[in-house]
């Protein structure tokens, strides 16, 4: 395993294949900094190229998840010119837009399943954030915010695409609409987060030994799960099921399951090969 960089929005490890991903900037309640959206991408390619992980955590410091979206990001005049052409100007923001959006896409794209830890406020472009996650787990004080309503702008760089697919979308509306608050209650009710811990100590612990129940498992069984979710959410039923099956045909080999039969006739548990890493085209 390489050694990983050094961020300065985020503390990585991994540890018993399970990468974590912390959030660092707790003074700064752990906003969204312009730092913050050219890292994510690199680390999550980072941890699949250079480490043996096979399931990421996500958690933070402080009292709060993240208070969203750093206003730096979008008064940055290098980065969406305030001036000029309005069309060019348009056409600029539009991209410098999609770009966002791919930051926090990085978490689905990634192979490895993806754990959300939040405590305390997950306001706006952290919101955005932990609906691109696999799973989400919070304390019984955690909250959730479309806070781009309250501020006269439109979220855009996750939470209305893919909140709907996580509640039921009269909910999701009333919360773009309104921009109150979504309790850690509430949030569980309606199926947004798995499950509620007392404290963020606890939290912690509750999401690592979920992470380290994943990582016992098949790679590569796990993968090809997170693989057909994503693809059936966005696909039809008749479609997701062609693609299960060639995906099944290509993909699956009976090695895992003789070493799970084995490992359970022998009362061991079983040991699994890693995946290869991912790689750039060539690169060794």
């Amino acid at each position: 395993m390489s050694e990983l960089s050094t961020y300065e929005s985020f503390s990585v490890s991994v540890t018993n294949k399970i990468a974590h991903v912390q959030f660092s900037r707790p003074e700064a309640m752990n906003t969204m900094t312009k730092a913050f959206w050219l890292e994510l991408p690199k680390c999550m390619q980072e941890i699949e190229s250079n480490t043996d992980a096979r399931v990421i955590v996500v958690s933070s410091t402080g009292k709060h998840f993240s208070a969203g979206m750093d206003l730096g990001v979008f008064t940055d005049s290098k980065a969406v010119p305030m001036s000029g052409d309005p069309g060019r100007m348009a056409e600029n923001l539009r991209r410098v837009v999609l770009q966002l959006q791919d930051t926090l896409t990085s978490l689905e794209n990634v192979r490895l399943p993806v754990l959300a830890a939040i405590q305390g406020g997950c306001i706006g472009g952290a919101l955005d954030l932990v609906c691109s996650a696999d799973s989400r787990y919070c304390t019984e004080d955690a909250y959730f915010t479309i806070k781009e309503t309250e501020l006269g702008m439109t979220a855009d760089v996750g939470t209305l695409q893919r909140l709907p697919k996580l509640m039921p979308e009269g909910v999701v509306r009333e919360l773009a609409y309104t921009g109150r608050k979504l309790s850690a209650q509430e949030a569980k009710a309606l199926g947004f987060v798995n499950a509620l811990y007392a404290d963020q100590d606890a939290l912690i612990a509750g999401v690592m030994d979920i992470a380290a129940q994943i990582a016992a498992n098949s790679p590569l069984a796990v993968t090809g799960c997170k693989e057909m979710l994503n693809y059936s959410r966005d696909h039809t039923v008749a479609d997701s099921l062609k693609y299960m099956a060639t995906w099944q045909a290509g993909m699956f080999r009976p090695t895992d399951m003789m070493k799970t039969f084995q490992a359970k006739a022998q009362k061991q548990v079983p040991q699994y090969d890693d995946l290869f890493a991912v790689k750039g085209l060539f690169e060794q």
